[in-house]
């Protein structure tokens, strides 16, 4: 039997839970069965997390912080005492930027590592997908101000795909690497 996982994911713009979806499909490649979980549904409880063998959370970043459903679980997450293994995801328009996709390189990544003093097993950043058509008026005119000073694309009528899904390849192949490492098995299920 395989490691129990937990995938959740926080979107605003349905980018974090492609990803998060893609990354399941990949996990489910290699026969770890995983149904992506939306953290603005529903945030799990700390006794929900006991017993798992690997919690993944995809998480999308607005206006540079991590959406609250994300933050409020990493917060969560850092209390337990006895927290499983936790693989992290941030997705944002910063990691389009070469060097910007690692946890060493991604400012938003970073902070939140450590401002929730998380040990991920692994983390990684995603460049998300850029779609003014799809934005309310005040958040298309916050994007573009962001990309103008950051030399992103300010057309309002730009839609981009900026997410390198070799790297969300990678990063599911890394996690179904190092649940094989683990050695970690599922306890049977009680009838």
């Amino acid at each position: 039997m395989l490691t129990p996982l937990r995938l959740y994911y926080a979107t605003r713009d349905g980018q974090a839970q492609r990803i998060a979806r893609h990354i399941a499909d990949r996990l489910g490649e290699f026969g770890h069965a995983v149904d992506p979980a939306n953290l603005a549904a529903k945030l799990p409880e700390p006794e929900g997390l006991s017993g798992v063998g690997l919690v993944i959370v995809v998480a999308a970043v607005r206006y540079g912080r991590h959406l609250p459903e994300a933050v409020q679980l990493f917060s969560v997450y850092g209390r337990q005492p006895s927290a499983p293994p936790l693989a992290v995801a941030s997705v944002n328009l910063t990691a389009r930027k070469p060097g910007k996709d690692t946890a060493e390189g991604n400012a938003y990544l970073r902070k939140a590592i450590r401002r929730h003093r998380l040990r991920p097993v692994l983390a990684m950043a995603f460049a998300g997908r850029l779609d003014y058509a799809r934005y309310r008026w005040l958040d298309r005119q916050m994007i573009r101000f962001i990309m103008k000073l950051t030399g992103g694309p300010t057309d309002p009528t730009t839609c981009v795909e900026f997410t390198a899904w070799d790297r969300v390849d990678a990063f599911a192949a890394g996690i179904a690497d190092w649940l094989e490492r683990s050695g970690a098995q599922e306890q049977p299920q009680a009838r």
